[in-house]
């Protein structure tokens, strides 16, 4: 039991560990210290909920519809791009005030963010439903099948709590608007590649 469990937590971490849209708002949220367990929570379920199905085999249900992967691709990227120009945006006018005062949109609005950035991204799926669900056919005892799928799921949620809550580990380099201008525009570049890696 222990091996697949094993198998399980460092295949999803590996997975989770490339930085994406998603891994980007955390951090941004954790630097912030608002919002910080609900938003960790939301990510971690939901790639629980997506990690399920793919161990159980909704990756073949998914396999049956080929045009959802590019209606899929298509509304990633608007939403990637759209907010990247809103950080790019953020940055160039370099009002920080709020920010440095630790300010950030309500929970709804940053929870609705989260559910874009992870609900949106095709790449998700294709982790999740594709990659996990197909490594966790190695396993037919349903015993060790369960013990990976928990596994990848414990992954998830050491990942996004890890995450969030560690980036106060830089608050003290965080200090000045000069600081977050740096950074929204290093998660712009970030949401346009990643749009522009999704169109092609």
């Amino acid at each position: 039991m222990l091996a697949p469990a094993l198998i399980g937590f460092t295949t999803a971490f590996a997975l989770i560990l490339a930085i994406g849209a998603q891994n980007a708002f955390v951090l941004r949220q954790g630097l912030l210290r608002q919002h910080v367990f609900w938003l960790c929570l939301f990510c971690a379920a939901s790639d629980a909920l997506l990690i399920t199905a793919g161990v159980v085999g909704f990756g073949v249900i998914v396999a049956q519809f080929p045009s959802l992967p590019v209606v899929m691709a298509l509304g990633g990227a608007a939403f990637l791009f759209a907010y990247g120009a809103m950080r790019f945006w953020a940055a160039w006018k370099g009002d920080y005030a709020l920010t440095l005062a630790g300010k950030s949109a309500s929970l709804g609005v940053t929870l609705a963010t989260a559910a874009a950035f992870t609900w949106l991204n095709p790449h998700v799926y294709l982790d999740t439903l594709g990659l996990i669900g197909a490594i966790s056919t190695d396993f037919t005892a349903p015993r060790e099948k369960l013990a990976f799928g928990i596994g990848a799921v414990t992954s998830s949620f050491v990942f996004f709590f890890s995450l969030g809550y560690g980036a106060r580990l830089l608050a003290p380099v965080m200090q000045s608007a000069r600081a977050w201008q740096v950074l929204d525009v290093i998660i712009g570049v970030v949401m346009w590649a990643l749009a522009l890696k999704l169109l092609a």
